[in-house]
């Protein structure tokens, strides 16, 4: 069938999804009740016809992603807190009520600006600097190949990341809801009802999934860093930081074709990422089922969606 259209990530027990202008997060609370958080956000990119040109779309919607993805990740947290052990006072709540918006977004603009640092420095300055120092040590002399070491270098460094946080408790929990919310629409996507069963029989893996993007961008930075030549060990970081968009963007429109079309050159592309992500999805259990069901009928109308593409297939 064709595309939804929706997409979406996993939080803090629990999924959040997007369809258009509208994202829902549904938690499964400490008390196992389910909450649902319907809100609408409106993009960089709308209303906006340059920023909507192919190429440079992906980029300011990844931007987007990330403003929605943490403060969805935000929210999930919040049921799991811990409780302070005394009352809180009046002043304080209306203290809190003052500044807790205001708090949040001080807290998430921090922390996608150091996560921004660090992804930079690991995959960026890192794989740069051990390649020149291979260059050295060997005497290797093309530049093609130094590209080629440095973006091998990147990838295993990002393989081995994935790898490492995959086995942590909490987050092999998080790679649960991951999959739940890829069955979820796998299972619409193939004209299935979006019920508990249907949904865990479908696939963990799908097209068009962020690690395959962040994967995308790994592989297609090799083939830019090779037609952009330099020699200069501090400019060549300098430009590799700035090429990031540019990547960004190109990857995005690849994975967006794929997640649109059907093929054997579509399958291989799709490939590398749909085998990463064995690691960063899990099967899930019954609940986060009825977790990522919630969500998606909280921002689509999956009934409508599966009898209009029967009568399209039908015609």
């Amino acid at each position: 069938m064709k595309p939804s259209g929706i997409g979406g990530q996993a939080v803090l027990e629990g999924i959040m999804m997007k369809n258009k202008d509208k994202y829902a997060v549904a938690v499964r609370k400490p008390n196992q009740e389910i909450e649902v958080c319907v809100k609408e956000y409106k993009g960089i990119t709308k209303g906006n016809k340059i920023l909507n040109l192919p190429f440079i779309r992906g980029v300011f919607n990844f931007i987007d992603s990330l403003i929605i993805g943490m403060s969805t990740l935000m929210f999930s947290a919040e049921f799991y807190e811990e409780e302070e052990a005394e009352e809180v006072k009046k002043g304080d709540k209306v203290a809190d009520s003052l500044f807790k918006e205001k708090a949040e977004s001080a807290v998430m603009t921090i922390t996608v600006i150091v996560a921004a640092l660090i992804a930079i420095g690991l995959f960026v300055v890192l794989p740069s600097i051990a390649s020149d120092l291979i260059k050295k040590h060997f005497n290797i002399v093309s530049y093609t190949i130094i590209s080629l070491i440095e973006g091998l270098i990147r990838i295993t460094l990002f393989l081995l990341y994935i790898f490492l946080i995959s086995r942590m408790k909490d987050i092999q929990r998080t790679f649960m809801y991951h999959g739940a919310e890829h069955k979820c629409i796998n299972c619409i996507e193939h004209g299935m009802e979006l019920n508990v069963d249907n949904v865990l029989k479908s696939s963990r893996l799908h097209k068009r999934c962020g690690t395959s993007f962040l994967f995308l961008v790994m592989a297609i930075s090799i083939i830019f860093f090779i037609l952009i030549p330099v020699q200069q060990p501090v400019m060549k970081i300098v430009v590799r930081i700035l090429m990031i968009p540019v990547i960004a963007g190109v990857s995005y429109e690849v994975l967006r074709f794929a997640g649109q079309h059907e093929g054997k050159l579509v399958d291989i592309v799709s490939a590398p990422g749909m085998a990463l992500q064995k690691l960063t999805t899990k099967e899930p259990d019954e609940k986060m089922a009825e977790v990522a069901i919630k969500a998606v009928e909280a921002v689509f109308d999956w009934r409508a969606f599966l009898a209009e593409n029967s009568e399209e297939t039908n015609q």
